[in-house]
């Protein structure tokens, strides 16, 4: 580990060494609250104590928004040696019942405002205790000045899960990567190394959601890392994100491309003060170069794009500070990080430079492997590389370049969505025979979901139906901005439908995006 900066054996190390050598540092802010590092270790470690008078549970699931409550209960679950299950509280009632079924949570953290979704569901999978918090729940800062609050006397270890992050699967269901401490601890100081902060003197902005691995990854662990000041919105909006960036001196500014390519169009933009900021981050997509190009020349700072995915710890590449600017490239590896282009059909022929081909990965920041899925495990990990279901290319230089995927998806807003899993919600439309989603380029949102069906014989169901069907089962994101009703699929010589045929016929006349 001699090429990277501090490795803590996990990250409940990090935040309590963090908490010594700077105590009365302002650690977390959202809206009018705010904790310094010792109160926030205190909050954590009185969270981690009374989760632990139910006894040490395998997982605990985490439906939560941003607030000061979730940050709190994430390295609270850690402190008392569980892992934590974090779940997108946009989710419908079908959505979180199967990833509640498959994690088996011994107990649950969830927002007083999801009530509706989540409490149906707890009886049902017989999880206790289920703790509400937020407005009408409980509120997890209660302990922050209690002195008397230590972390437990038994830490994790870095062999020892800790996070379970559910990703969506070309099958339609999600599958849950298998992160441990030591995966995850290492991957915050490669990070480290090829993007440095200054240790007690940034404030990171986090707009994306914290149930997000990117947003855990360069909002929560990367402030706590450095000792740094995390400045929480419970919720997007242009104005107030230019707003925060002056009052709260921001320094870096992680998010994804629709909202570079958004804050840049707002009215308030010539008027934000941008003097404190530093670097910006991007991921998930990649970013035009007019976008890059004004953002640099508005406010004098770079977005530096990455790429990686939560089976990658999640961070395998970054564009340095001080680097080549090569638009459309992810940058090179992180440190003890290698990556290959290999061919798509065997995925064991290493492609030369320039060569387009799936992209396999490994580093000591690679996920252990899928829960309950030991076939899909097999699948991704073989001799010791990660094949990550995409399509790039390598320069000369080791930049990567993301070209397409290999896996069937679409990324709407930054989010991964499979249009498999759409498809089986149509098909549980009764009027519904066939169906078929995919992803359209949209130059606001990079892809927007949108889907053919066709009805049973005598059906009279309308598109404004089906839509409100999928609005039922998927999260807003999910949802189709529109469904065309008609005679036939368009297939392949083999009779498969064919997405490549359906993507070109559902572009040719796109509707606007009502997302």
């Amino acid at each position: 580990m001699g090429d990277l900066p501090r490795v803590f054996p996990t990250v409940v190390h990090m935040l309590a060494d963090a908490a010594a050598q700077s105590p009365e540092a302002t650690a977390l802010v959202c809206g009018e609250q705010r904790l310094t590092y010792a109160q926030y270790l205190r909050c954590v470690a009185g969270f981690a104590h009374e989760l632990a008078r139910h006894g040490r549970g395998a997982r605990v699931a985490m439906v939560c928004g941003n607030s000061l409550d979730l940050p709190i209960a994430m390295f609270g679950i850690h402190a008392t040696g569980a892992q934590a299950v974090p779940i997108n509280p946009a989710y419908t009632e079908r959505e979180l019942s199967y990833i509640l079924s498959d994690a088996k949570p011994s107990a649950i953290v969830y927002d007083a405002d999801v009530s509706a979704s989540v409490e149906p569901l707890i009886p049902a999978l017989k999880i206790a205790p289920a703790i509400k918090v937020g407005p009408g729940g409980r509120a997890l800062d209660a302990w922050k000045d209690d002195a008397a609050q230590s972390l437990p006397p038994a830490l994790p270890q870095p062999e020892d899960l800790a996070t379970l992050q559910y990703t969506g699967g070309t099958t339609g269901l999600p599958k849950g990567v298998n992160i441990t401490h030591g995966q995850m601890a290492i991957n915050i100081s490669q990070r480290e190394a090829a993007l440095p902060t200054q240790p007690d003197d940034e404030a990171v902005l986090c707009m994306m959601p914290l149930f997000h691995v990117f947003a855990v990854a360069m909002c929560l662990h990367l402030s706590a890392y450095c000792r740094g000041r995390l400045v929480i919105m419970p919720r997007y909006h242009p104005g107030a994100v230019l707003d925060l960036m002056g009052r709260e001196k921001i320094t870096r500014l992680p998010a994804g491309p629709t909202v570079f390519i958004g804050l840049l169009n707002h009215e308030q933009f010539a008027s934000t003060d941008f003097s404190n900021l530093r670097t910006c981050y991007s991921g998930s997509a990649p970013l035009p170069e007019e976008t890059l190009r004004r953002w640099r020349e508005l406010t004098g700072t770079p977005i530096l794009e990455g790429y990686g995915q939560s089976e990658a710890g999640p961070v395998l590449t970054y564009v340095r500070e001080d680097g080549a600017l090569k638009i459309g490239s992810s940058g090179p590896v992180l440190p003890l990080t290698d990556i290959e282009i290999v061919d798509v059909e065997t995925g064991t022929d290493v492609l030369s430079v320039g060569q387009m081909g799936e992209i396999r990965a490994r580093g000591p920041q690679i996920m252990s492997g899928y829960r309950n899925k030991p076939q899909e495990t097999a699948e991704a990990l073989r001799d010791g590389w990660l094949y990550t279901g995409d399509i790039g290319e390598l320069d000369a230089d080791g930049y990567v370049y993301i070209r397409d995927r290999k896996k069937d998806m679409a990324i709407v807003g930054g989010f991964n969505v499979y249009p498999r899993e759409i498809d089986e919600v149509l098909f549980t439309h009764p009027e519904v025979r066939e169906a078929a989603a995919t992803g359209i380029p949209d130059s606001y949102y990079g892809e927007t979901i949108r889907a053919c069906v066709v009805l049973k014989d005598g059906a009279q169901a309308k598109a404004d139906d089906l839509i409100a069907h999928c609005r039922s089962n998927l999260a807003k994101y999910k949802v189709p901005v529109e469904i065309r009703i008609v005679d036939a699929l368009p297939r392949t010589t083999v009779g498969k439908i064919d997405r490549i045929a359906l993507r070109e016929q559902l572009a040719r006349q796109p509707s606007a995006p009502v997302l």
